[in-house]
């Protein structure tokens, strides 16, 4: 896949190369300051969007060719009790599905070992994850292994994926990750204490069941960690070097959801409208980000998150004020339109760097109405922690697409910002 902007996007230096595409050559996009359309692709899986849409999953299922799905999920899910009505459309549709729910959060290299071993000796064929991200990505981990061998460690990158993988379907249970339409897994490396980022098409799920009843079984800080996460991906799909019109639009609609619904849900947990609307927000910035890449604060906040083992939304929420600060002293336009969407006082042609404060303030005022800390320090990052921290930041797959080119030095100043 080459990742390219939009027409009319502010003028750039350069371009950028960025091939996800199995098996395809790398092809060089236009620089965005020659004022013609540029090639992009749009990646998406079939999508059932919809209150008691979670039936249909046994339908994809059955059309997959599923005869003996494997279901990945994790004890909390298990305990809400989806998986269990999953299970009972699943074997009402002639399936007969092997439930596996050994997963904890920010999923381990391990874990993802154990279950290839579980689907490989149960005879499986299309997997199923019912779950939040962390589920979502420990399934297209089992998927890839399945196919392709080795240990997960092995597709650490971009493209690194040979053979195509199992069918997959996912069914999310948060309202921000975004995983059940990316072509992202991100996975734990205990030996290194980091998130690994693999990036491939074939982890762009074959369908996506989103039925919003799920959502209410989310503790608080889960729904303010995901929610976060949702805004974070709109943000910076939106200020991305890859983003295009089509991402444009539904980074942008995302960041207006989740402003406008996120408090709502974390004071009235069965209200239907909000939860809709959120897993809508998640959605669309799945839809974005997927396709226009990400940037600084999902670089940094996969190095705490695999560090600290906490969640990562959390993390985006405090680091991200501070990475829209420094991307916006590079170039602040992009911001004027995400302020708007905020529902923000900004105006067509004001100040770029107005916007910049105006979207850096109204994050954290968010973070703050949802219960998240104001700094690292807080969640347990220290000041030692941050050179090595900065430093496997700038191997990180988002990083390549932020707007602003960083240094080590940079990185580390943000960490101590944040903390």
């Amino acid at each position: 896949m080459v990742l390219t902007g939009s027409p009319g996007a502010a003028p750039r230096d350069g371009t950028v190369v960025l091939d996800a595409d199995p098996g395809g050559p790398a092809a060089a996009q236009r620089p965005a300051h020659d004022g013609r359309p540029r090639l992009s692709k749009f990646h998406a899986p079939e999508i059932v969007f919809g209150p008691d849409s979670l039936p249909e999953t046994a339908h994809a299922a059955v059309r997959l060719g599923a005869r003996r799905p494997f279901v990945v999920t994790d004890p909390g899910v298990t305990e809400a009790g989806w998986p269990a009505e999953l299970l009972r459309h699943l074997r009402a549709a002639g399936l007969r599905p092997q439930l596996w729910n050994e997963i904890t959060p920010n999923p381990k290299d391990h874990e993802i070992q154990a279950g290839f071993e579980r689907y490989e000796s149960s005879g499986c064929d299309v997997v199923i994850g019912i779950g939040g991200g962390s589920v979502i990505d420990a399934a297209k981990g089992v998927a890839l292994l399945a196919s392709n061998g080795g240990v997960i460690g092995d597709y650490e990158g971009i493209d690194r994926i040979a053979h195509p993988i199992p069918p997959l379907v996912m069914v999310p249970s948060t309202s921000g990750t975004g995983a059940d339409v990316s072509q992202f897994c991100i996975v734990t490396d205990t030996a290194r204490l980091t998130k690994i980022t693999i990036m491939g098409r074939a982890l762009v799920p074959d369908v996506s069941v989103v039925d919003p009843r799920l959502l209410v079984s989310m503790p608080d800080w889960l729904n303010a960690a995901t929610g976060l996460d949702a805004l974070t991906h709109g943000i910076e799909a939106y200020v991305s070097l890859a983003h295009g019109p089509l991402t444009d639009t539904h980074a942008l609609h995302a960041v207006a959801l989740v402003r406008a619904n996120l408090p709502t849900t974390m004071i009235r947990r069965h209200d239907d409208g909000p939860r809709t609307a959120m897993a809508q927000a998640a959605l669309e910035a799945g839809l974005a980000f997927t396709n226009a890449i990400l940037g600084a604060t999902h670089a940094m906040s996969h190095q705490v998150g695999g560090m600290l083992d906490l969640p990562h939304g959390l993390i985006n929420g405090i680091l991200l004020p501070h990475v829209i600060r420094f991307n916006g002293a590079g170039d602040p336009t992009r911001f004027v339109p995400i302020a708007q969407a905020m529902g923000l006082p900004a105006r067509p042609g004001m100040p770029g760097d107005e916007a910049v404060d105006m979207v850096a303030t109204e994050v954290r005022k968010l973070a703050d109405e949802v219960g998240v800390p104001t700094g690292l320090g807080a969640i347990g990052v220290r000041e030692s922690d941050v050179p090595r921290l900065s430093r496997l930041t700038l191997g990180d797959a988002c990083l390549t697409t932020n707007p602003r080119t960083a240094t080590v030095a940079e990185i580390a100043d943000l960490f101590r910002e944040a903390l």
